[in-house]
């Protein structure tokens, strides 16, 4: 078992703003840390939790029978991309629930894992895929996707400067044989990088490989569908909370949330009709960060980010 420390816990939690006969949202299960917390504040509720992970799916089914057996709660896990939410709810007559809790990023145990083949730092085949029967790898990615792809996934979703010299050198190698593991990607992209650019920002393959992993799992473009369907979803008084850990990802929900909470009021109108009015409130202007005792608890902690809307229109 990979050890898993939930991040943000009870800030997500109490922001979350609980009743006990509710019907909630975790959509990134993981090792269920936000889901069992939400649980313990419930009594004759229920919590509908997805993830992609075949581990997380097991670990997950195994807490809704320890639920079924020692309370009135429900339980009910989800294996799917969380940008499936609609049509999955659909499935179990829900059109509408009272909360819902993002924890974006890769899991503690997939990171850990060195055979997932996340990490820069362990010798692995290139895989990062959250969910292990989806056919898209890192491995197909790095060895069959065009230099132009190549640049625009490094440069986009790594904002790697070097884009193009490590998608040449990426093009070069192939040619030669197959770039099959993680440590070959993390030496080849180290040493397409200039000295003098390596000596700071941390290891020189990191942003590279936050690159491919958004692109092996389409993370920002599931998060942009899931988060406008999310929104449709709670109901009026519900909330949304987001816990991002990288800019790409804190954007789209900053954005979004920013659009869905503000709106323009042409001049002169004496009262404010239901269709301009904004769909959400932002709880707290500002993210909501961990504090010291957990970053200096957590090292995962420290690029985090805690965002909360409520819904106040439909």
């Amino acid at each position: 078992m990979f050890e898993h420390t939930t991040v943000l816990l009870e800030e997500t939690v109490q922001y979350l703003n609980t009743f006990p006969t509710g019907t909630y949202v975790d959509m990134t299960f993981g090792r269920g840390g936000h889901t069992r917390k939400i649980l313990s504040q419930l009594d004759g509720g229920r919590v509908i939790a997805f993830d992609r992970d075949n581990t997380a799916i097991a670990e997950g089914e195994k807490l809704a029978q320890e639920v079924k057996e020692a309370s009135n709660n429900e339980l009910i896990m989800i294996k799917s991309n969380f940008e499936n939410i609609k049509s999955e709810l659909a499935k179990l007559e829900i059109t509408e629930v009272n909360g819902i809790i993002y924890d974006l990023g890769v899991s503690s145990p997939q990171f850990d894992d060195p055979m997932r083949g996340f990490s820069y730092k362990n010798e692995a085949r290139l895989d990062m895929r959250m969910d292990q029967n989806q056919e898209l790898d890192a491995y197909k990615i790095v060895n069959e996707w065009t230099y132009e792809n190549l640049v625009r996934i490094l440069f986009r979703y790594g904002d790697e400067k070097f884009a193009k010299r490590i998608a040449r050198e990426i093009e070069r190698q192939r040619e030669i044989k197959p770039i099959e593991t993680t440590i070959q990607l993390a030496d080849l992209v180290k040493n397409s990088i200039p000295a003098a650019a390596r000596r700071t920002g941390g290891h020189p393959a990191k942003k590279s490989f936050q690159a491919i992993r958004i692109a092996v799992n389409d993370e920002l473009g599931s998060l942009e569908k899931s988060l406008k369907d999310a929104i449709d979803l709670v109901n009026v008084d519900g909330r949304i909370c987001v816990i991002t850990f990288q800019s790409l990802e804190d954007r789209i929900v900053k954005q979004m949330f920013k659009e869905f909470s503000e709106v323009e009021i042409p001049r002169g109108l004496p009262v404010i009709p239901d269709n301009l009015k904004p769909t959400l409130k932002m709880i707290s202007r500002k993210p909501i960060l961990p504090t010291d005792d957990e970053q200096e608890d957590n090292h995962r902690a420290h690029s985090a980010k805690l965002r909360v809307v409520e819904k106040i229109n439909n």
